[in-house]
């Protein structure tokens, strides 16, 4: 499960940049066609949380849909699914959002 170190790295990212200031929520934006679970990163969150500034923090995430571009028709199309595949046929698509996985805010007491 690579949520758990996913998830990891973020609570980590968020102590060293606010140390010891107590976390009240945190939102992430994470993307359809980013490959990750958001389900498993709840899961993970709390385990992960315990015994840091971010214990009992809320959790909220954003799951942005996909947005591809055909290189051979030009249209632009919304997509949730990993197979990038244009209407017309062509699967040369550009991903142009999805797979975005950040933090977006923190909220500190």
């Amino acid at each position: 499960m690579h949520e758990m170190s996913i998830t990891q790295s973020v609570v980590d990212a968020i102590v060293s940049r606010l140390g010891d200031a107590e976390v009240r929520s945190v939102r992430l934006e994470i993307g359809r066609l980013s490959g990750v679970v958001p389900d498993s990163v709840r899961f993970c969150f709390d385990v992960v949380c315990a015994g840091t500034s971010l214990q009992g923090a809320e959790l909220e995430i954003d799951e942005p849909p996909g947005r591809a571009a055909c290189r051979d028709c030009g249209a632009e199309f919304g997509i949730d699914d990993p197979i990038l595949l244009c209407a017309c046929g062509s699967a040369n698509v550009e991903v142009l959002a999805g797979r975005q996985l950040r933090i977006k805010s923190v909220e500190v007491v």
